[in-house]
């Protein structure tokens, strides 16, 4: 355990003496900064004891969103960065190309409900996606829900639906400013027909209706003091399962689930294929494990009307179980038991014992199963990762027997629809040069043949004109790591393009081909070279490689990344003083890291929504869920491993002549309940604190602090668009990168 000690100066006088002091050599340090940064008030009396070891935290006091003192810290972060980002030339021609070229249209997979078609559409340049509805596939679509008119800027988003069983009701969440609160609606389908029904305090979670169409389950969790609006830090606890009946206010929602004794715990109720079971899982981190119970509604007669008599299948967190279908009691789970990679598995409830269990599909030796779902009674769909390339796969379920691969391109499958229920199916295909291809295949045609069903071309942009190349490099201690890297057809490798790395490397995460338009505006028109280095940490390669980069082996992640900026110099294709890296969230704390590791490997760094206190991160909002892939500092041996890579505590001035900090933007939002802002904010004032007041440091530290906006899901398209011209106006400034028309 640890806690805070405060130290109190006991003369006044000398105080005054040593703050004039302070004052005066801050004004000799700011008239020789390259940039006046806001001066931050620092708490030197805040010191933290970790197991005996004393940490600084003098700017504890931003970890309270709403004090004047904060307030005013963003505003002047923001009054700094904004005017240099408006002088950047590069910002206007960005902003006007990025709206050219994301003016295209965006569909999703068709899928089928009831007798009805839904898909979501953007006609280019929409805040936000609309669904639409049609009679058939022949039939003129027409609006059903359109999101864009949740609010007038767009920063209402849709967060999640599901259709009842015979598609007639409509549950749907909508969540606003990029909140992950969400409120969920109903409608009646036939006529789109709004219902009062209003669930609220939901957040991460399941909705899952019963088949008699009655209701639906849902999680929540208690009323809390304060405000819930995302723009809190305070910790989510005692997460609920509740079933909503169709009508009736929440108040009589009816408690099926809950754990007094493990506040961390999360759950996800699914309702089985057939509607007889519903299966509850539930996990206490973000790590790829669950308990697994159930319960059969046919042993309830008298219906849903209090805590479910749950079974409980599996009751431990040794592996992760996932429902994929069931014939009768014979169900099958995906399954990560003793296969890293994936398996399916079947167990049969009647005789549940493990050694029972039977394969079905096997763990590959090289691939990773990715997601499997049945389709036409008695098909099973299993998407496999081969090399961070995606391929499908068709199965007979009640043998295991393959029957078809479908053919597609080096490419990622983002989208998949078929039910059991259903005939047909569509799955949707991207890659680093193609936007989308959706494909259809109608499973009562033999022989079965997918055709295209929609593509998606960009006007102004030629494909053929660029190439990608998975590439494998050597990390420190020797491991292979896989890297795309995408360019310009015939470019010399002479070390003079701009480089943009990007990386994740966490929580079993795969990061797989994905059609960008900002990043292609950045190959196009400011000559550049992207790079997607996928790192240990994530789930590219199973189980096995996400736990080579998590917990006390997170530096691996770190180290794998550096390794990547190394080779794309060493290979000519950029020089460190034109490499930016970039990334979010987890990759936020890998970008912030390796900056603090490696100053000298880069010119420009974009960290955005990034955990950066590694000590303290767990006690906001759903930190705690992290500690399965980060550890924590309660832990003595966790600390240690934190505290050698936490962002905010490794900052030092760059060794050596000519080494200074590269140009950095830490991006956040003021609605973030994910990974709060005062990570972001806590790190720009220390590294403003310690390395902006160098008299080397000549490249910026800055921050900008969105309104209405979160950790990125729903974010509009407005906000898209403007964050990408102004991320990419800092780096070609900062980089001395001209417009290439």
């Amino acid at each position: 355990m640890f806690y805070r000690i405060h130290r109190l100066v006991a003369k006044p006088l000398f105080q005054s003496l040593r703050q004039l002091v302070l004052l005066r050599l801050s004004q000799n340090l700011t008239s020789k900064m390259a940039f006046q940064y806001p001066q931050a008030y620092r708490d030197d009396a805040v010191v933290d004891d970790y197991h005996g070891t004393k940490v600084p935290d003098p700017y504890s006091w931003l970890e309270d969103p709403d004090s004047e003192k904060t307030q005013a810290f963003v505003s002047a972060q923001n009054q700094l960065t904004l005017p240099y980002l408006e002088r950047c030339e590069v910002r206007d021609l960005f902003k006007e190309r990025m709206t050219e070229l994301y003016d295209y249209p965006k569909y999703s997979c068709p899928f089928k409900r009831g007798s009805r078609y839904f898909h979501f559409y953007n006609t280019g340049l929409q805040n936000q996606s609309v669904m639409y509805v049609q009679e058939s596939l022949d039939a003129e679509p027409t609006v059903f829900l359109d999101p864009n008119t949740f609010s007038d800027d767009g920063t209402v988003a849709l967060r999640g639906y599901a259709f009842s069983e015979d598609g007639e009701y409509l549950a749907y969440g909508t969540s606003a400013s990029g909140s992950d609160w969400v409120e969920i609606h109903f409608l009646r389908v036939e006529d789109a027909t709004p219902m009062e029904d209003r669930l609220e305090r939901v957040k991460f979670s399941c909705m899952s209706w019963t088949h008699d169409g009655k209701g639906l389950f849902y999680n929540s969790y208690p009323k809390q003091e304060g405000k819930s609006d995302g723009t809190e830090t305070s910790t989510n606890l005692h997460q609920k399962l509740y079933f909503h009946v169709l009508g009736t206010p929440q108040s009589e929602d009816v408690l099926c689930a809950e754990f007094p004794e493990h506040p961390k715990w999360m759950s996800g109720a699914e309702v089985s294929d057939d509607g007889r079971y519903v299966l509850l899982s539930i996990r206490e981190g973000c790590d790829p494990v669950n308990r697994l119970w159930y319960c059969d509604l046919q042993t309830n007669p008298q219906g849903i009307t209090g805590l479910l008599p749950w079974v409980k299948l599996i009751d431990n967190f040794d592996a992760e179980y996932e429902y994929v279908t069931n014939e009768a009691t014979v169900f099958t789970f995906k399954t990560n038991l003793d296969a890293p990679r994936y398996r399916l598995i079947n167990i049969d409830f009647a005789s549940p014992a493990q050694s029972n269990w039977k394969e079905l599909i096997p763990q590959h030796d090289k691939d990773v199963i990715v997601f499997a779902t049945c389709t036409y009674a008695s098909f099973l769909f299993v998407c496999f990762l081969h090399d961070v390339k995606n391929v499908l796969k068709m199965y007979r379920l009640s043998s295991g027997e393959e029957l078809k691969t479908f053919p597609l391109d080096v490419g990622s499958v983002v989208g998949f629809t078929g039910r059991k229920r259903d005939s047909e199916i569509f799955y949707y295909f991207t890659s680093f040069l193609s936007p989308a291809i959706i494909y259809h295949c109608d499973l009562t045609k033999e022989p079965l043949q997918p055709h295209i069903f929609r593509e998606v071309t960009v006007k102004g942009f030629n494909p053929s004109d660029y190439q990608t190349t998975q590439i494998f490099y050597p990390s420190k201690d020797g491991t292979q790591i896989p890297m795309f890297i995408v360019h310009k057809k015939g470019i010399k490798l002479d070390g003079s393009h701009p480089g943009f790395l990007y990386g994740y490397g966490g929580f079993n995460i795969s990061i797989t081909p994905s059609y960008s338009v900002s990043r292609l505006i950045f190959v196009r028109h400011l000559g550049g070279v992207l790079a997607v280095a996928n790192i240990r940490g994530g789930g590219e390669y199973g189980e096995t490689w996400h736990k080579a980069g998590m917990l006390a082996n997170k530096q691996n992640c770190f180290t794998d990344f550096q390794c990547a900026a190394e080779y794309l110099v060493k290979e000519g294709y950029t020089s460190p003083s034109k490499l930016t890296i970039n990334g979010g969230s987890n990759g936020g704390l890998l970008v912030a890291a390796c900056v603090n590791q490696r100053p000298e490997l880069f010119g420009c760094a974009v960290a955005q929504v990034g955990v950066m206190d590694m000590l303290k991160f767990h006690k906001f909002t759903i930190g705690h869920a992290w500690t399965t892939d980060f550890g924590c500092s309660e832990d003595k041996e966790q600390f240690n491993w934190l505290i050698k890579y936490s962002p905010l505590h490794n900052i030092r001035i760059p060794e050596g002549n000519g080494v200074q900090y590269p140009a950095v933007l830490l991006l956040t939002g003021d609605h973030d309940d994910r990974v709060v802002p005062l990570h972001s904010l806590k790190y720009i004032a220390t590294l403003q604190h310690i390395v902006g007041r160098s008299t080397k440091q000549t490249n910026p530290l800055f921050i900008l602090v969105d309104t209405k906006s979160g950790h990125g899901a729903g974010k509009p398209t407005s906000k898209v668009i403007q964050e990408v011209a102004d991320t990419y106006a800092f780096i070609a400034r900062c980089l001395n990168i001209t417009w290439v028309k």
